[in-house]
This record gives C-alpha cells, sequence and structure tokens, in this order.
C-alpha cells in the first residue's frame, strides 16, 4: 500500500512540531516547512523557506510531488503573533502577520489543488479562539484567525471533494511552560492544553474516519470559550 503524504507548515515546533510527528507514528510521509532547521527522521523531508513566498511555496509543492508522486493532506500551522498597541503598529508589520497566518494558506491551496483533487485529500488549518474573542495589542494575529476560519469554509466549497477544516485552539502550552495550579483550574476540563491535543484533532480531520466533515471550525480549548465569568 502507497503511503500516505502530507505537507505541514510551521512545523519545526510546538502544534505543528506535534502534527508531525503524530502523522509520522500514524506511518505518513511527511514534507515539513519552518524557516527554522529541523531535526531529520525517517519518512520525514525538511523543506526551509516562507510560506508567504509565492515561489518559494511553488517550488516546494513541486519538488514534493516530484519526489512523493502524490499528496493527500496539507496542514497549515505557520504562523506568528506581533503584540503592539494600535498606534504603535506599522502597516509592514501588519502585513507581515496577514501575510504568513493567511496568505500563506490561499499560496498552499492553490499550489496544492490539482494533487489534492487527484488523491480525495483533506486540508486542516490552525485558527484560534482569538476568533472570537481578543487580548489587548492584538489586532493583526485576531484579523488573520479570523480571517483562517472564513477562508477554511469558503476552500471547503470551492475545492470540493477535497475537505477543508480549521482547528481553533485556546491555551495550548507550547513551550512546556512551568503551568500553576490556578492556570489548569480555570479550564472546565481541569488543565490547560498541550499540543499532543491539537495534534490527535489534526490526524482525525486527515484521516478516513472524518469523511463526511468539512467546512468547518473545531474549537479546542478546554471549554473555556464556553464559560461566563463575572467580576464578583
Amino acid at each position: 500500500m502507497t503511503a500516505r503524504t502530507a505537507i505541514v507548515t510551521g512545523a519545526a515546533r510546538g502544534i505543528g512540531g506535534a502534527i508531525t510527528a503524530r502523522l509520522l507514528r500514524d506511518g505518513w510521509r511527511v514534507t515539513a516547512i519552518d524557516r527554522d532547521p529541523m531535526a531529520a527522521a525517517a519518512n520525514l523531508h525538511v523543506e526551509r523557506g516562507d510560506v508567504a513566498d509565492e515561489g518559494c511555496v511553488n517550488d516546494i509543492v513541486h519538488r514534493m510531488l516530484a519526489r512523493e508522486g502524490r499528496l493527500d493532506a496539507l496542514v497549515c500551522n505557520a504562523g506568528f503573533m506581533i503584540r503592539k498597541r494600535l498606534a504603535d503598529l506599522g502597516l509592514s508589520e501588519w502585513r507581515a502577520v496577514l501575510d504568513t497566518n493567511l496568505t500563506s494558506i490561499f499560496l498552499l491551496a492553490k499550489a496544492t489543488e490539482s494533487a489534492l483533487r487527484a488523491s480525495k485529500g483533506a486540508i486542516v488549518t490552525l485558527g484560534s479562539t482569538r476568533a472570537q474573542m481578543s487580548e489587548p495589542d492584538t489586532e493583526s494575529y485576531s484579523a488573520s484567525k479570523g480571517g483562517i476560519a472564513a477562508l477554511t469554509h469558503a476552500l471547503a466549497i470551492s475545492l470540493a471533494p477535497v475537505r477543508v477544516n480549521c482547528i481553533s485552539p485556546g491555551w495550548i502550552n507550547t513551550q512546556g511552560a512551568p503551568l500553576s495550579a490556578e492556570d489548569h483550574a480555570q479550564h472546565p476540563v481541569g488543565r490547560v492544553g498541550v499540543p499532543d491535543d491539537v495534534a490527535a484533532l489534526a490526524a482525525y480531520l486527515l484521516g478516513p474516519e472524518s469523511g463526511f466533515v468539512t467546512g468547518s471550525e473545531f474549537v479546542i480549548d478546554g471549554g473555556m470559550t464556553r464559560k461566563m465569568i463575572y467580576a464578583e
């Protein structure tokens, strides 16, 4: 049986790293894209590049298809935040966040459309609960994540039968930082999330058991966005 193949962006660490590791454990062949270096592994091909650059994206996809012969899944995880007061946020900074977090998904979907149609594959985008709620000074990041949710359902319709779904994490401890009992207790499930929580959902959405699921957003936040909070 031919191994399933995937592209994962922002794969060097955190959620992207966990998704990459999960897919490799499940028998996938993975092309991992990141600006930062990654360690080699069996069935893992590493590409350093900028997913906000159309030429770079097209070149990586072309090389991947020449090497693997097919593409079954695309995971669009690359993203970053600039936290600045609105008055201090420059237009170039705004555009840099939107280009990496949102425009890259458009570029990747466009470059992989034919291959994903051929395999009747799937796309998973990584949004955020910040599409529904915000902290101060996060305008560019929140705008990008809201755009991802909308772009996801648009792609699900335009690319059908390719399935396209969005995962929107809440607090995920991507750095392994020490946390307090209060940090965990504020979540209805009793703990802060870890990258493997998101990776498990991504594996489901890319697999055959989710064959009737497309155009959906899956909030994975331990129940925080459903919790009503009042000042006492």
